[in-house]
């Protein structure tokens, strides 16, 4: 019974130990593969080998060109109000809206009459050729000679009129190029030019109207349609141009982005910025044509830091590739080689044997 009890007091102490000296082992082996600080070696955390990817536009030397956004309304070039020569109601009208008329024809009568008077209905000529661009008054309105009945315009050629808000009445001249936009045709484009400037500012409304002809007759662009214009003003060259997004401003008013190295490391850098339309903008110092930038994820950056260019990735070094893979017809040829000798050296001992 003693020795039964010695025999497992002796396997348990046995197991024991075993289990000290794995723990002991795994210790040591989590201890070499952790740095300092507890980070494992080679981690994000270890320093030096981590990689951040990123997004990166080449900087090229362009033209931005400045533009003004308003709206404004299709409209004959040339157009005539139509008055009556008598003050009265009207009695008739012989147009509708976009009805072609000829210079004398009868546009509508007026009764001039009073209660206890009567008098002859007195004719409205279309003083013009053209189409009626405006709705004619409704039977039974009153009217004066002061009162436009309606209006004649040419329907062939046609304009837009835009106002301009103030500041930007110093960029104005005849000659901008402009382009169009109707409700009626969404994405078509249609180009004009600024063919007059008001010389003076609207004081209600802080504006300047200006006129625009279109570039080319269009049936599809008709009188009293609701425009949208895009007025190019001014244009700015000779500078390096890099995505907006590419620029981190600091507090003091300073900005800074980041070049992707040759070796896809980033280098932080101050520039000076310029001009900016929509989502570009000028850097007018310290930044060549063909330098790559950040434009995605410099935020996470440090100066040195290493990048994967999702734009530009980085070639595979086919060498590296190849070392990583050692040449099978040389390892087996070293083989058969080795056992070449060692059949060769098996004889001569078995030959020496025989001399004996």
């Amino acid at each position: 019974m003693k020795k039964s009890m010695k025999s497992v007091i002796a396997v348990a102490s046995a197991l024991v130990v075993t289990i000290v000296a794995v723990i002991v082992i795994n210790a040591t082996k989590q201890n070499a593969a952790y740095g300092p600080g507890g980070f494992k070696k080679g981690g994000r955390m270890g320093g030096g080998n981590s990689v951040f990817t990123v997004r990166s536009a080449e900087a090229k030397v362009q033209t931005l060109n400045d533009y003004v956004i308003t709206n404004g309304e299709v409209e004959s070039q040339s157009s005539v109000d139509v008055f009556p020569t008598m003050s009265g109601k009207v009695s008739s009208v012989n147009v509708l809206l976009g009805s072609q008329v000829k210079k004398g024809d009868i546009i509508a009568k007026i009764d001039p009459s009073e209660p206890g008077t009567k008098y002859a209905l007195s004719p409205v000529e279309a003083p013009i050729s053209g189409s009626i661009v405006s709705s004619p008054l409704k039977v039974g309105t009153k009217v004066t000679t002061s009162s436009a009945i309606t209006m004649i315009g040419d329907v062939d050629n046609l304009q837009v009129a835009a106002n301009i808000p103030e500041r930007y009445v110093a960029e104005l001249r005849t000659g901008l190029k402009a382009e169009v936009y109707l409700e009626a045709y969404p994405g078509v484009v249609f180009a004009a030019s600024v063919s007059r400037v008001s010389p003076v500012v609207d004081s209600a409304t802080r504006t300047k109207q200006i006129i625009l002809n279109f570039d080319r007759k269009d049936s599809r662009v008709n009188a009293g349609m609701f425009a949208k214009v895009k007025l190019y003003t001014t244009k700015y060259s000779g500078k390096v141009v890099v995505p907006s997004d590419a620029v981190v401003k600091n507090d003091d008013g300073s900005a800074y982005l980041f070049v992707v190295n040759d070796n896809y490391s980033v280098s932080r850098r101050s520039v000076k910025t310029g001009k900016s339309v929509d989502s570009l903008i000028q850097i007018t110092d310290n930044l060549v044509q063909g330098e790559r930038v950040v434009y995605e994820g410099m935020l996470s950056l440090s100066d040195g830091a290493s990048v994967n260019d999702l734009e530009n990735p980085k070639p595979e070094n086919k060498n590296d590739a190849a070392g990583a893979s050692p040449d099978l017809t040389q390892v087996q040829s070293g083989s058969a080689s080795s056992a070449a000798v060692q059949k060769k050296a098996g004889n001569e001992k078995q030959n020496g044997g025989n001399r004996r």
